[in-house]
């Protein structure tokens, strides 16, 4: 087939007497409308198989060492169980295809956590609404989309967007601290009025005593009211994090520090 003709013509041209010294594989501008599988070549790393006529990739299925496939124009319209067995792939191009389903597509390139250079525009799913914020969210390794690199406020407006109620709990919750404050008035304690009666307790035995003032309490439930009344307290402060100049805006924008309002809220 010619297919294989062009196997033969590159394995001859790069010389290759072992399939498994087999690393680099050109088949790209060759025509093709399939391929057979390419599973004998075991350790191929580097797949140039573009500007073809290609609608189905289950020649693929036993190339596990793949770091670098180039499948953009063709005529793919579904990669569903065809590539997430390749896990160690780095850079994929399926740009210029007839790609359609968003989900299903992202979907089969979620296992892949190396990927980092990854291209689908030209395709029919990359006229979805949010379609850059969607793949950046969930495929978070990948640095370099449709040939721009991505950004961080990419990366935050992608995880407001589809992670909207940790986001709100991220961006509200800012310090928390212990604060030692009593919370009304404590018996036996300056500026309270200190118990009338004091405990007679038998000799040799400790009375109880204010953890505050060191004042002898008159029964245990004095000595319980003390400490309910000086628990320490949590306090929560929150900032609108959107509205806070980052580092590098501050640098190189040239950006004005604002005095951003703080709420500050204690919990018992």
């Amino acid at each position: 087939t010619v297919c294989c003709q062009a196997v033969e013509k590159q394995l001859k041209i790069s010389g290759f007497k072992r399939n498994v010294d087999v690393l680099v594989l050109c088949l790209a501008r060759q025509g093709l409308r399939s391929v057979p599988s390419l599973s004998q070549f075991h350790r191929l790393r580097y797949l140039w198989i573009n500007n073809n006529k290609i609608q189905d990739l289950t020649f693929l299925n036993k190339n596990y060492c793949l770091a670098e496939l180039y499948l953009n124009n063709n005529e793919l319209t579904d990669i569903s169980g065809a590539l997430k067995h390749l896990c160690a792939l780095q850079i994929l191009l399926l740009h210029s295809n007839q790609l359609k389903k968003l989900g299903k597509t992202v979907k089969e390139l979620k296992g892949m956590t190396s990927l980092q250079t990854l291209n689908l525009f030209r395709n029919p799913l990359a006229q979805d609404p949010g379609y850059r914020l969607y793949v950046i969210y969930f495929l978070p390794s990948v640095q370099l989309l449709d040939r721009k690199s991505v950004t961080q406020r990419e990366r935050e407006s992608a995880f407001h967007l589809h992670n909207h109620e940790r986001s709100c709990v991220v961006q509200s919750i800012a310090f928390g601290k212990r604060v030692n404050v009593p919370l009304g008035p404590t018996a036996g304690c300056t500026g309270c009025t200190q118990p009338t009666r004091r405990l007679m307790m038998p000799s040799g035995n400790v009375p109880l005593l204010c953890s505050l003032c060191r004042v002898p309490l008159e029964s245990p439930e004095d000595a319980g009211l003390v400490r309910a009344m000086t628990r320490s307290l949590m306090e929560f402060s929150s900032v609108d994090w959107n509205k806070v100049a980052t580092c590098q805006e501050r640098w190189l924008e040239n950006r004005a520090e604002e005095l951003q309002e703080k709420l500050t809220v204690p919990f018992q």
